[in-house]
């Protein structure tokens, strides 16, 4: 506690007054948050920004228990650097430590797998291109991603980003693997979309590995969801015509 003292203030001057004592409020001083020393009782993403800050998290996430990820009918919930089982369908559940780090590797591994796709036409009044992917597991269950602090109003969504420079292949694969932690392979083209300032073109894909846990910071959550479950999470309506395009498939 801080105690303060202040001199009470008497008309006659021959009197000496007695202090009078003011119990005052502990002041707690919080600290600034930095890289180091991020905000205390605060959830904060393992991985900084791209400009090495700390990212809070206000409403984090719930990660589901370990059988949801072997169950077809349920959904599944990973958090950054969260448990998961060894291996889900066959296919190990660890760190794409080989993961590209630059355009020209990505490209790299874009053509490897390259897939035939209808030509691209952005329409009037969209000044964006994006690319991103529906992975698909051999259960039918689909990743989806919870941006962080439901970022553009986003409660969850499929993994995607504008191009920087790189194909529409690629950019897929960039973006499912920093948002996801995913390591995938394109299997075919599924539908173009117009978004709200973008005209986003998604492929299905399949996981050949990596890590969910291992989401950037612009994701606070991946989720594996039934296709009967997807319009519980997805809050946008333009990834409703994705959905549809999943259900023809």
């Amino acid at each position: 506690m801080v105690t303060a003292c202040i001199n009470s203030v008497r008309s006659e001057p021959q009197t000496h007054p007695k202090p009078v004592l003011i119990t005052l409020p502990s002041l707690h001083l919080m600290p600034t948050p930095t890289s180091h020393n991020p905000m205390p009782h605060m959830t904060h993403h393992p991985r900084p920004n791209n400009h090495g800050q700390p990212v809070a998290i206000h409403s984090p996430s719930q990660a589901t228990p370990l059988p949801t990820w072997q169950d077809p009918d349920a959904m599944a919930c990973v958090v950054p650097d969260g448990p998961m089982p060894d291996e889900l369908h066959g296919v190990p559940v660890e760190r794409w430590h080989a993961a590209s780090a630059t355009t020209q590797e990505w490209e790299e591994l874009a053509k490897r797998h390259w897939i035939d796709e209808p030509a691209f036409v952005l329409p009037a009044g969209l000044d964006r291109t994006a690319a991103g992917a529906v992975v698909r597991e051999p259960d039918g269950r689909i990743w989806l991603v919870a941006p962080t602090n439901q970022f553009a109003g986003y409660q969850a969504t499929f993994p995607k980003g504008t191009l920087d420079g790189k194909s529409m292949q690629a950019t897929a694969l960039v973006e499912v693997f920093e948002e996801t932690g995913l390591q995938i392979r394109l299997k075919r083209h599924l539908v173009d979309v117009p978004r709200s300032v973008s005209y986003t073109r998604y492929y299905l894909a399949e996981r050949l590995g990596g890590y969910p846990g291992d989401m950037c910071w612009e994701t606070q959550a991946v989720m594996l969801v039934p296709v009967n479950q997807l319009m519980n999470h997805l809050n946008n309506h333009h990834d409703w015509a994705i959905v549809e395009a999943i259900r023809a498939l």
